[in-house]
């Protein structure tokens, strides 16, 4: 179990829909432009409502002009979601001859994203599987990818839900955890 001090983070697997997850900090898979989109992005925007779409422009407006690059995280007001937070992370979109660079790349989508938690607060994280709908990434790999990363950081946050759309994806999961 995690101390409450720095350490790599308890995690869980569970099935379900991310947008309804009580934790302090929801992770969308989000898309540089950070204005929604389809699967995950579209969810939190939609369920979330119109403040989070509002303070992603801002961050447009301000400090992101050019879009949110790949492997990096921004965090939102939650809007009307059940968490307090959503940390936007874009992840690479999957290239065969992306090699470890682009693994990199994913692996830091979860690590900034935990060290955006920490500025925030945030003890318990809830995070969709990175890159591996629309974005093409082999949902075994972005399941391994997922979880070296999450036990590879030091970190205040406590717990970490790693949310599954479908059962095979979260059984895939809870496999994986055991290695």
């Amino acid at each position: 179990m995690h101390d409450g001090g720095r350490g790599a983070p308890v995690i869980e697997v569970v099935r379900g829909d991310i947008t309804r997850i009580r934790v302090d900090a929801v992770v969308n898979a989000a898309n540089s432009s950070l204005l929604g989109g389809g699967g995950v992005d579209g969810a939190i925007h939609r369920a979330g409502g119109p403040r989070i779409l509002a303070a992603c422009r801002e961050l447009l407006r301000t400090s992101l002009p050019d879009g949110l690059p790949s492997g990096q995280a921004v965090a939102t007001t939650a809007g009307d979601l059940p968490a307090r937070w959503v940390i936007h992370t874009v992840g690479p979109v999957y290239d065969s001859a992306g090699g470890e660079h682009q693994a990199a790349l994913l692996r830091s989508c979860y690590a900034d994203s935990l060290a955006v938690a920490d500025g925030l607060g945030a003890r318990t994280v809830a995070f969709p599987l990175i890159s591996a709908g629309a974005y093409g990434w082999p949902v075994d790999d972005a399941v391994t990818q997922a979880f070296s990363a999450i036990r590879a950081a030091t970190t205040a946050v406590e717990a970490v839900t790693l949310v599954a759309f479908d059962e095979p994806v979260a059984e895939l999961m809870r496999r994986l955890r055991q290695r």
